[in-house]
């Protein structure tokens, strides 16, 4: 049985590591390529993209897909719209696997944004030194904001166009909530910028805004196609899977 898992997430890692070695299974994983070195998960991997709604369809059928797992960034919404349409023509079983998003909290000054273009409109009410924590590719967005001052955190170096007041910070999570603490203190940052991503890796930057009475702007991510189910957990797609294929044993996800 082959199953596929479009990753790139922690998630999708967690999935192909329950899912690799187990007999009668053949989990493969395909990864978008914008970060230069991923963290790779166990098992075959593909890198690069399918070519649309079509060419996606077009491969599932090929390589005789059983199953597609939809284990993107909560923010990759192109492929997860180009995965419905194309699971649905291929007639594989598609279900998304989306860990949860961010709730605020008593003492959070949260802002929301419905999109990049939206926040950077919203951003000049609310400060002038910027923590902005929504990847490399955003950026041309916040590009008309000569006045403000922006600490711009991502895995790889940033593209052009991008704020001219800028200093770049690479780095990968999980951050640690003393040092998100040392970080808004040191840059004498006054208002951060993030995507809804969910999970506990980059979540203590939330943290340490409350406790600073920083305030932050947060971008609601895209809403998953109608229709595809949605899990929270790894553990609930291996189970799905497990009833789907009728497996006879199954890994425990303990």
């Amino acid at each position: 049985m082959h199953v596929r898992i479009l990753g790139g997430t922690t998630e999708a890692r967690r999935l192909a590591e329950l899912l690799h070695g187990v007999p009668g299974l053949r989990p493969t994983s395909s990864l978008a390529g914008r970060v230069a070195s991923p963290r790779l998960p166990p098992g075959e991997v593909r890198v690069g993209g399918f070519g649309g709604v079509e060419g996606l369809a077009a491969w599932l059928r090929e390589h005789a897909v059983d199953v597609l797992v939809d284990a993107t960034h909560p923010f990759a919404g192109t492929i997860s719209f180009h995965a419905a349409p194309a699971a649905a023509g291929a007639r594989v079983p598609l279900i998304a696997l989306r860990r949860p998003g961010w709730v605020p909290v008593a003492g959070d000054d949260w802002h929301e944004a419905g999109f990049l273009e939206q926040a950077a409109g919203l951003l000049p009410s609310l400060g002038r030194r910027v923590f902005l924590t929504t990847g490399r590719t955003g950026l041309a967005a916040f590009a008309s904001l000569g006045d403000l001052w922006f600490l711009v955190r991502s895995v790889d170096a940033p593209e052009a166009p991008a704020p001219a007041r800028m200093q770049v910070l690479l780095d990968r999570g999980p951050f640690t909530l003393q040092g998100e603490r040392e970080l808004l203190l040191r840059h004498r940052i006054d208002v951060v910028v993030t995507k809804d991503s969910g999970g506990s890796a980059t979540a203590p930057k939330l943290t340490a805004a409350r406790e600073a009475g920083v305030p932050v702007l947060v971008v609601r991510r895209p809403r998953v196609p109608d229709g595809v189910r949605v899990v929270a957990e790894p553990e609930e797609v291996v189970d799905w899977i497990g009833k789907r294929l009728h497996l006879p044993t199954f890994p425990d996800a303990d």
